[in-house]
């Protein structure tokens, strides 16, 4: 009796691995942005999306091309924030080539209206 519980449990466990490892293998366009929906600032209480980072984010069979907007030109964090756009979507199997631009003036007030408001250092 017990050999068959263990046995059920490590097939449960299984299933959800392998539930788990299909939502990271979905690379549709509709995934990935639900997965940068999801990738924070490190110093501001706020999703980059929130913030306007993100200006377009285009998918061609098996290439990707994320368009970043920065307040600024040299940002010092710039590499931290590619790598932490980057990192859920290792493990879709994508050619991810990011661009950069600088916000708008519009998109700037908007981005430091928040920044001053969800600030956390």
């Amino acid at each position: 009796m017990g050999r068959t519980r263990i046995a059920i449990e490590t097939l449960d466990k299984q299933i959800e691995y392998n539930k788990e490892n299909k939502k990271m293998a979905d690379n549709s366009l509709s995934n990935i942005k639900k997965l940068l929906k999801e990738v924070r600032h490190p110093f501001i209480d706020s999703t980059l999306f929130e913030l306007g980072f993100f200006k377009s984010i285009e998918k061609k069979n098996n290439k990707l091309i994320i368009v970043l907007a920065f307040p600024f030109e040299n940002i010092p964090i710039k590499d931290q924030l590619i790598a932490l756009v980057k990192g859920p979507l290792n493990k879709l199997n994508l050619d991810i080539k990011i661009k950069i631009t600088v916000m708008n003036q519009k998109e700037l007030q908007n981005f430091l209206n928040k920044e001053q408001k969800n600030w956390i250092g």
